[in-house]
């Protein structure tokens, strides 16, 4: 039996500044579909979902969403006007019952329902929103960069969360281990086409460079045919002849198509340039302590950074990341303890606020403004790296067009503004770059193009980052901050440090046991748990109790009488969502006793 799409789009067709964004597409998503929506910066990813989601009017072509499907969109700047708090506005339109998803929500993605809308900032309210959504629980999400203004934590929370619904979903990400553990389909937008594989996103950059090695063979063929025609036309006598006329017009028409054809965008033309070399030792710390309201930073930290080194820093928001790095370049005055910086450094930084551009001054006078980039007497060009450059030119080299020169930066994407403070950070010699937050926004060819230039840079890295499979790519040391003060050093990169802490929890799991508890391990060492099902065992009594929790709210909600007539719809809903979770206090509670047992061997 044919299954009814959630979503349909037919022939739809938009253009933008009489650019064609999209033409003639057709589009399905089926209940369950787990989509990664990718493509270039620009290329039209958040606008196709708003078109989706029905924010977006189409020039033509027709949305078609059956009855009773719901569809939810995760807005990248929601707007809470009306509402006084943050949990306000995640919990309107939820019943009384259903509140407690939006805490649960908000436990998972670290944002507090008491915050002031009016004081919150961007990343709070994009958190609040998308605890919105997954409270609403629509049978169809659009999630757009989800993963922004999370912490690892939260990220691994809002994956186990996707991982387990049953809606059907389409997300725009940056975050490719996100998009690699989640996704079985990819939508690939690529100059106004969008393409559809029913492969996740692990298979989508081999699909990519397959599909553009036979666009540049058709292309190469496409070329060798034209000119084989042209010389036929210049030399060949005959082609004057009336009966090879049409030749000549054919001739006309391969000239015509290679002209329509759509050339790729490149990459940036980015490079970092090293300056002259740091001492060998760059950074040294000793005893390095620092609390804010009593509220542990760094406890006792010696750090040594040599030359060379990509040293990250890993854990949850709010725990002291940027602090810590404000205080090993000097910006920050420790507690206790000493900080001494090498000899010789130029450093460069890369602010995740992006607080060093001016959102009301045009691309054009962020770069000529620049002290360090202004050019005396011509106020058309840059200084790049001690040599002029015109500033639409550097522009072009990092992706934008002559007409975005005179824009004001606010109008700018989130990933346009991380190419343009890089474009500004680029121009200048350094030898110590500080990376905060460096990966988003920005598209998986430019991620790549970043990685190799980090790889291919002779000075040193400072690198904050919750993208793991960048933080693979790039660290050579990573410094996990835990929260209470601790920063532990390990080496290598994220999927390392995991690695090496699992290797170390079961030794500090087994020091901190009561001795009884530790003697009965040693007599049946066979029939004992390995680390993770003994985590799995602590952790489900809580787990049993949330979801009975939710199963006697669900319970309170439904025994109104007048509810099955009144709201069918809404009955429906919470009928199956009990129903969801009684199985799922089951599979738990057969889980607890099955590691229970093989516990006591």
């Amino acid at each position: 039996m044919a299954r009814i799409p959630l979503l349909q789009l037919s022939e739809i067709s938009l253009t933008f500044g009489g650019d064609p964004v999209f033409d003639n597409l057709d589009l399905v998503v089926q209940p369950g579909d787990r989509v990664a929506l990718v493509g270039r910066n620009g290329s039209g990813k958040s606008t196709l979902m708003k078109v989706m989601a029905g924010l977006v009017e189409a020039d033509k072509g027709a949305i078609t969403v059956p009855p009773g499907v719901s569809v939810g969109y995760m807005e990248q700047d929601p707007t809470m006007e009306g509402f006084a708090t943050l949990g306000d506005f995640a919990s309107s339109g939820l019943d009384a019952g259903e509140l407690y998803k939006v805490e649960r929500a908000g436990e998972g993605l670290k944002f507090d329902p008491a915050r002031s809308v009016e004081t919150a900032s961007g990343g709070e309210r994009r958190r609040a929103a998308l605890a919105k959504l997954m409270a609403e629980a629509p049978e169809l999400m659009l999630l757009d960069e989800p993963t922004n203004h999370l912490d690892i934590e939260a990220i691994a929370w809002l994956e186990g969360e996707l991982k387990a619904t049953r809606a059907g979903f389409v997300l725009i990400s940056h975050d490719r281990a996100f998009l690699r553990e989640l996704t079985r389909a990819t939508l690939w937008i690529d100059r106004g086409m969008v393409r559809r594989q029913d492969k996740g996103f692990a298979d989508f950059e081999a699909w990519r460079d397959k599909t553009w090695e036979d666009e540049d063979m058709q292309r190469h063929k496409l070329d060798r045919k034209i000119k084989a025609e042209a010389r036929w036309a210049v030399e060949g006598i005959s082609a004057r002849r009336k009966r090879n006329q049409g030749r000549v017009r054919a001739l006309q028409g391969l000239r015509a198509e290679r002209a329509a054809q759509i050339k790729r965008q490149g990459s940036a033309a980015m490079e970092f340039q090293a300056g002259p070399k740091s001492g060998r030792k760059v950074i040294e710390v000793k005893e390095l302590a620092k609390a804010f309201d009593d509220k542990p930073i760094v406890r006792k930290l010696d750090l040594l950074v040599q030359r060379g080194d990509r040293i990250a820093f890993v854990g949850p928001n709010g725990v002291g990341k940027t602090t810590l790095i404000k205080m090993l370049m000097g910006q920050e005055a420790p507690d206790r303890g000493t900080v001494t910086l090498g000899t010789n450094l130029i450093p460069a930084v890369f602010d995740q606020t992006r607080s060093q551009l001016d959102p009301d001054m045009t691309l054009w006078d962020s770069l000529t403004g620049d002290p360090e980039m202004r050019v005396s007497g011509k106020a058309d060009q840059v200084m790049v790296r001690g040599n002029p450059k015109h500033v639409v030119g550097y522009l072009k080299e990092f992706l934008f067009d002559e007409r975005q020169a005179r824009a004001p930066v606010r109008s700018l994407s989130g990933g346009e503004k991380a190419r343009l403070l890089l474009a500004k950070l680029m121009a200048k010699e350094s030898n110590l770059l500080v990376l905060d937050e460096p990966t988003n926004d920005l598209d998986v060819e430019t991620l790549d193009l970043l990685q190799e230039l980090l790889d291919d840079y002779d000075g040193t890295v400072l690198l904050v980052s919750h993208d793991r499979d960048f933080l693979d790519r790039v660290a050579t040391t990573t410094i996990a901050m835990e929260g209470n003060g601790e920063a532990i050093v390990y080496a290598g990169g994220w999927s390392d440090y995991r690695a090496q802490r699992k290797a170390d929890a079961p030794e500090k799991v087994e020091k901190s046991k009561p001795k009884k508890e530790k003697v009965k391990q040693e007599k049946a060492p066979q029939e004992g748990l390995t680390f993770a099902e003994q985590k799995r065992l602590d952790a489900l009594p809580a787990e049993i109790d949330r979801l009975m929790a939710e199963i006697a709210k669900l319970e309170e909600f439904m025994s109104d009488p007048e509810l099955f007539t009144k709201e069918p719809l809404k009955f429906q809903k919470a009928t199956e969502a009990l129903v969801e979770r009684q199985e799922a206090v089951s599979k738990a509670e057969e889980e607890w006793m099955e590691l229970e047992e093989k516990a006591e061997g």
